[in-house]
């Protein structure tokens, strides 16, 4: 379910949020629907359980996931988690017309390219 990559200069809390809004996104997770308690994930990912509840407490500052006392952590509703996911790839996109615009690419060609791929089919 949750696939992380230890090696990988991305933090563990970080990869754990984005691997749960992809499988939000993706229907894996649905609203209301409970993630694993942070023992067990931490069990099962062999990670301390703090990066876990670091990942958690975040995603609940973001409104990605709620938790009930004494019951656990959910899928918030699934608009707000797309409206975050939306965000996350408008400033990946934003990364990259910055690192473009470093090296000189022209403002047109990067328009050209968006709305290249806005008027393909899906």
């Amino acid at each position: 379910m949750f696939i992380l990559d230890l090696k990988s200069r991305i933090p563990i809390y970080e990869q754990l949020k984005n691997r749960t809004l992809e499988m939000i996104m993706a229907g894996v997770l649905e609203q209301d629907s409970q993630l694993p308690s942070v023992r067990s994930l931490a069990k099962e990912l062999g990670v301390n359980p703090n990066t876990i509840q670091k990942a958690y407490q975040d995603m609940e500052k973001e409104g990605i996931i709620y938790s009930i006392a004494g019951r656990g952590s959910f899928v918030s509703d699934i608009k707000v988690v797309q409206k975050k996911q939306i965000d996350i790839e408008l400033d990946s996109l934003e990364e990259i017309c910055k690192h473009l615009k470093r090296g000189n690419v022209p403002k047109e060609k990067v328009i050209s390219c968006v709305e290249k791929v806005y008027s393909e089919e899906d």
